[in-house]
């Protein structure tokens, strides 16, 4: 009966794709279990990992839910193995702000007593050669808050280290990343976005590359972090548009470049951010190295 149904379902797809009138979007459903998904030599282990928090800065908010799943690896970004998913509720000591409760749908009931499994959770994070968050700017300096022994492990975001645009895919939200790869999933608690984050991470561009594969060149690249030190308030935007980013912890503008890049980007600062008249409070900005093991860390 399974196999009528789902040999039903097929044609159905097929239809509707033949119509050109409709899309057809599949829930991702991926196995609870650890489950092989093709031949594992030579493999290595990655972490996929989202976190749910109070609120938006380390320094003052908590983790209170923590999500993660380990899967094997190979070095043109095919996945073959999936580990079982592992989650954590963790009690903030305070009652939650009712927008958060609203975006995770977690209450001050389901958290009351819980605790995340540092130790198990540190394990599993040791374990792997590679974590990849959605948006690893967020989630990584949460992480190494509340799993100190976890800090300098190698990081990298399928959020920034994919050229969404360039290849063809309009905005970065890991939802709407998946509606156009031909995916959707309901919910948005920290294992469901893990799971959908896997699936993205299989899926293929037109030229057969998948979104792991450009997820682990960025890992591979090393670059300088530039911090606008002193920057004036009303550089802002200047700043904004040459792609520099807010950071709230250290409350400087910044942005990575390349080798290539760097000597132009100090130019470009000397002349629109530190040149006489910009009343900036540095002389210069702060340039320093950056890879896999430091890039997406709190900055104090």
């Amino acid at each position: 009966m399974a196999e009528a149904v789902q040999s039903d379902v097929e044609a159905a797809r097929r239809l509707l794709a033949a119509d050109g009138r409709f899309r057809v979007l599949e829930r991702v459903a991926l196995p609870d279990g650890r489950v092989p998904l093709g031949p594992i030599a030579g493999s290595k282990i990655g972490i996929c990992l989202d976190t749910e928090t109070t609120g938006l800065d380390p320094a003052v908010d908590s983790v209170i839910e923590l999500a993660l799943r380990r899967f094997r690896f190979t070095a043109d970004g095919k996945i073959v193995a999936l580990d079982a998913p592992f989650a954590w509720l963790e009690d903030p000591g305070a009652p939650l702000d009712p927008v958060v409760s609203r975006l995770t749908g977690l209450t001050d009931a389901d958290l009351a007593g819980r605790v995340i499994d540092g130790d198990a959770a540190t394990t599993l994070l040791l374990s792997a050669s590679l974590v990849v968050a959605h948006n690893s700017r967020f989630d990584r300096p949460f992480v190494e808050g509340r799993l100190p022994a976890v800090a300098g492990l190698r990081w990298s975001c399928s959020m920034e280290e994919v050229d969404w645009a360039g290849a063809g895919y309009e905005g970065r939200a890991l939802r709407w990343l998946l509606d156009q790869a031909g995916w959707f999933y309901a919910a948005h608690r920290a294992g469901d976005d893990v799971d959908a984050l896997i699936e993205l991470l299989r899926h293929q561009f037109g030229d057969g590359s998948t979104v792991l594969s450009h997820v682990l060149a960025g890992a591979d690249r090393c670059g300088w972090l530039v911090r606008a030190d002193g920057a004036h308030f009303d550089r802002k935007d200047v700043l904004r548009q040459r792609g520099y980013f807010w950071n709230g912890s250290a409350k400087v503008w910044m942005r990575e470049v390349g080798d290539e890049a760097l000597g132009d980007e100090r130019e470009w600062l000397d002349r629109e951010v530190y040149a006489h008249g910009h009343r900036a409070r540095a002389s210069g900005p702060v340039v320093s190295r950056v890879d896999a093991g430091s890039r997406y860390r709190r900055l104090n």
